[in-house]
């Protein structure tokens, strides 16, 4: 029997939207600013799902000057506030939501990602998130289960309470972060596959959100 959630907890980035070409153009605008030359290319698997300061930290130990993480990361953020181009929104956001809402389940985003630029795109894609958390609001980020419990406490969940709290992940750093807060890891496979995903901790695995939305239905009509 699937356990049916006390809330829904959802990262942004490859869950709720697709914005891997608006911050890839922000960050090449960045680092061509700060350096004078173009992004070094790194595999995916060095920065997916990291935050934006790791990333920062990252460039610039590849380009060899440590010492401009802060430069290239307020650089990226001016870029990224300033683009007028949204996220892609994916599959089942609004169907998912409207579930919370109707079954009085509570739920929130907590990424990784710049505070700001989840605002904007809440704005801009119209979708109903009145609670969001990004990297600026932890001292630790995923994989920590810090953004994880921090939100889930905001909902009002008690730590005894977790292991019925959904956490809907892309990432293998995500995944993790969930394990540990010792919540229930739900995959979204846009960038890795089940088995990595399941390899990493999570419980369910499913394409979309849509697909998540249409499994919690079935779920909880069974029990009418």
């Amino acid at each position: 029997m699937m356990i049916k959630p006390n809330a829904l907890l959802f990262d942004f980035d490859g869950v709720i939207v697709h914005s891997f070409k608006v911050h890839s153009a922000a960050w090449h605008t960045a680092f061509q600013h700060v350096f004078g030359s173009a992004l070094p290319q790194l595999p995916h698997e060095a920065y997916a799902g990291k935050s934006p300061r790791l990333i920062a930290a990252l460039f610039c130990e590849v380009a060899g000057d440590k010492q401009k993480a802060n430069m290239l990361l307020d650089a990226k953020k001016t870029f990224l506030d300033e683009s007028t181009v949204a996220p892609e929104l994916l599959p089942g956001v609004h169907e998912i939501q409207k579930f919370a809402v109707t079954h009085k389940i509570p739920y929130g985003i907590a990424s990784n990602a710049n505070r700001q630029f989840i605002k904007k795109s809440i704005a801009q894609l119209q979708i109903q998130f009145e609670l969001y958390y990004g990297y600026e609001d932890y001292t630790n980020p995923k994989p920590d289960p810090e953004p994880y419990v921090k939100l889930a406490q905001r909902l009002g969940i008690a730590p005894s309470q977790f292991q019925n709290t959904w956490v809907f992940e892309d990432s293998l750093v995500g995944i993790s972060a969930a394990k540990k807060a010792h919540m229930f890891p739900v995959g979204i496979l846009t960038q890795y596959s089940e088995q990595q995903l399941k390899d990493a901790g999570a419980v369910l695995v499913f394409p979309t959100l849509k697909e998540a939305y249409l499994a919690l239905e079935r779920a909880y009509a069974t029990d009418k």
